[in-house]
């Protein structure tokens, strides 16, 4: 796999002042369709064409992607020299919201578990695909609840540069396990992110929802099932987090999971974050974090940034009404 600079360690070779550079000007390319509700917030979005794409993911694609890591460091260093001095926007509370989550019809299927070292498959959380600027990058993933059965959640940097394009050849393998694909390869047909993210780069808003395509005339939940969600939950909860990390010690072929209490980001208390002790690297980012022990449990948030190689603490964005916002549109598109 191609080494690549991890988000973390972009982070620390920053500034303070040019980490306050996040709310910065958006990308090249022209402005997404934007989606407003009642909120009062508002959603980016991206059509995706699915021709071809997952044709294109071969098992050799995927086990040479890149970390989608690089493309949240690459935000920050486009934002840095912006809106110095200037903290983040202060989001209002709203209130607490919990989307129950989805049961998959009768399943049939066997998986393959004899190279598994860590965690079991989970049916609903797989890893994405993906190209950005050329090159092709792979991130984690989980399939949400929602109104049209059909939505993934993961990381704002693995469907958006923040800010800039929108990924093409957009892919969800959910139970992916050293190369292999279960349940298939969902393509995208649309793409979401706050604009927070897609026309800054605001690490406080790093998460994106990708609805996806029937596949042999199904829905993604009627499949694997889909995860409940919160929003406005406390803070200081205990999480568990999964992902696919790919960077050393790991390689990405199989899934991994953290657990703990989360606490505030402590170097950038700007972003609103929270972290649990973990050590998964690039490739888990956009992994689930589920309230409680395990899968079952409501997830808000995803695997965002850690600090360094030998990065003791995974940290992920506060699900709040912004986050939400983004989620209700995807899910009923």
């Amino acid at each position: 796999m191609t080494k690549t600079k991890t988000l973390a360690t972009s982070l620390l070779s920053l500034s303070a002042a040019a980490l306050l550079a996040l709310t910065g000007t958006a990308g090249a390319n022209a402005a997404p369709a934007t989606n407003a509700d009642s909120q009062g917030s508002v959603a980016s979005s991206h059509a995706v064409s699915d021709s071809g794409t997952a044709d294109y993911w071969t098992p050799e694609r995927m086990k040479s992607a890149k970390s989608g890591d690089i493309l949240a460091a690459k935000a920050l260093e486009r934002g840095k020299l912006l809106n110095l001095g200037k903290s983040l926007a202060t989001e209002a509370p709203g209130a607490l919201t919990s989307i129950p989550g989805q049961q998959a019809a009768t399943d049939s299927k066997a998986i393959n578990l004899k190279a598994n070292q860590s965690e079991t498959p989970v049916k609903h959380i797989g890893k994405v695909f993906f190209t950005l600027g050329g090159a092709n990058y792979v991130c984690s993933a989980n399939s949400v609840s929602s109104t049209n059965r059909s939505t993934v959640s993961t990381a704002g940097h693995c469907l958006n540069e923040g800010p800039g394009a929108f990924a093409t050849n957009f892919v969800f393998v959910p139970a992916y396990l050293n190369g292999a694909a279960p349940y298939g390869k969902w393509t995208a047909r649309a793409l979401y992110a706050p604009t927070q993210w897609s026309g800054s780069g605001s690490m406080q808003y790093d998460t994106g929802f990708a609805v996806l395509n029937t596949l042999n005339g199904q829905r993604l939940a009627d499949v694997v099932g889909a995860s409940g969600v919160q929003f406005n939950a406390a803070r200081g909860l205990s999480y568990k987090a999964f992902g696919y990390p790919a960077a050393a010690p790991f390689n990405g072929e199989s899934l991994k999971s953290c657990s703990g209490t989360a606490t505030n980001d402590p170097y950038n208390p700007q972003f609103n974050t929270q972290g649990i002790p973990c050590n998964m690297t690039g490739g888990s980012s956009g992994g689930p974090w589920f309230i409680g022990t395990s899968s079952n449990g409501y997830q808000n948030s995803v695997n965002s940034y850690g600090y360094g190689s030998n990065s003791t603490k995974m940290y992920g964005p506060y699900w709040g009404s912004v986050i939400q916002s983004t989620y209700n549109t995807a899910s009923a598109s």
